[in-house]
C-alpha cells in the first residue's frame, strides 16, 4: 500500500462495504474493522433517553455475512441507531471494541477485557498480522450543535476515530459528529487524510436543540471532507432511520455544489 500522503488508488487499498446506517467494514494492515453495528429488522426502538426512534429499512446483510471482525469502532453505545440488540450480540464475540471511555465503562460488565474507552488523542496500538502496527486515536466528535460540554449531557458522549500505521493511508471515521471545529482538530494533526468514513444525514428532532442537526448535514459533510483534505469519502448513518433528514441526494448534490464531486463514494 502507498504511504499517507501519497496518492493511488485508494478504493482498492482500503476496501469499503456499508451495510445501511452507520454500519460499515473495512479492512486496514491486514486487519478487519466494523463501524456502530447495527442490524435489528425494521421497527421502532426506544432510546435510554430522548424519542424513540424509527428504523425504516433492513441491514444490506447480517451478521453472519461479516465474516471475521477483529475491532468494532463503536462511536457511542448509548443509541440504537448506532448499537442495536444484534450489535450488542455481535460485540461478544469480537476481540476488541474500541468506544467512549463510559460506553467502556458501561461495556466493561458484559465484555471485560475485550472493550476498551479511548479519550481524545488516546490511542492504542493493534498488532498486524505478519508484523507491524496499526495505531487507532480517539478522536473529538461533539453530538449536536455547540459546546460539547452543553451537547453531552443531552446527546451523550461520542468518540471519533483516526487510523495510521507504517506505510498505510491515513483513514478517519468521524462518529456522530455534528462539529466542523472537531473536524478541524483532527485535521491539524493527523490530515491530509486518504479515506474518511464520515456519517451524515443531518438527523434532527424537534426536542432537540431547537431541530438543529445532531450530526453533520450535507453541506457540512463537504466542508469537512475539504478540511481534512480527504480523497475519498464514504459516506454512513444518512439511510435506514426516520429521523436521518438528508440522505443520497442531498449528499450529491452537496459535493458536486462544492466541486468535490470526485470524492464521494456512494454504495
Amino acid at each position: 500500500m502507498a504511504a499517507s500522503g501519497t496518492t493511488g488508488t485508494t478504493d482498492q487499498q482500503i476496501p469499503v462495504r456499508v451495510f445501511g446506517g452507520p454500519t460499515a467494514l473495512f479492512e486496514y494492515g491486514g486487519l478487519r474493522f466494523l463501524t456502530d453495528p447495527t442490524f435489528d429488522a425494521p421497527g421502532d426502538y426506544p432510546a435510554p433517553a430522548g424519542p424513540a426512534l424509527t428504523k425504516t429499512a433492513p441491514a444490506a446483510g447480517s451478521p453472519d455475512d461479516l465474516g471475521p471482525v477483529d475491532v468494532v469502532l463503536l462511536s457511542h453505545d448509548e443509541h440504537p441507531d448506532n448499537l442495536d440488540t444484534s450489535g450488542r450480540a455481535l460485540l461478544a464475540g469480537i476481540p476488541l471494541t474500541l468506544t467512549t471511555p463510559g460506553g467502556g465503562r458501561r461495556l466493561r460488565e458484559s465484555l471485560g477485557t475485550k472493550v476498551k474507552g479511548l479519550g481524545d488523542w488516546e490511542s492504542v496500538e493493534l498488532e498486524r498480522p505478519g508484523g507491524g502496527q496499526v495505531t487507532v486515536t480517539g478522536v473529538p466528535a461533539v453530538h449536536g450543535p455547540g459546546r460539547r460540554e452543553d451537547v453531552e449531557p443531552i446527546a451523550g458522549e461520542v468518540v471519533g476515530f483516526v487510523l495510521t500505521g507504517d506505510g498505510l493511508p491515513t483513514v478517519y471515521v468521524s462518529g456522530d459528529n455534528a462539529s466542523l471545529g472537531a473536524v478541524e482538530e483532527t485535521a491539524a494533526r493527523f490530515g491530509p487524510v486518504d479515506t474518511a468514513v464520515l456519517f451524515a444525514g443531518a438527523p434532527r428532532f424537534p426536542v432537540l436543540f431547537d431541530g438543529a442537526p445532531i450530526v453533520l448535514d450535507s453541506a457540512q459533510a463537504a466542508e469537512a471532507t475539504r478540511i481534512l483534505g480527504a480523497r475519498r469519502v464514504v459516506p454512513v448513518h444518512f439511510d435506514s432511520w426516520a429521523h436521518f433528514t438528508e440522505g443520497r441526494d442531498e449528499l450529491v448534490s452537496a459535493f458536486a455544489a462544492a466541486g468535490l464531486a470526485d470524492r464521494l463514494r456512494l454504495a
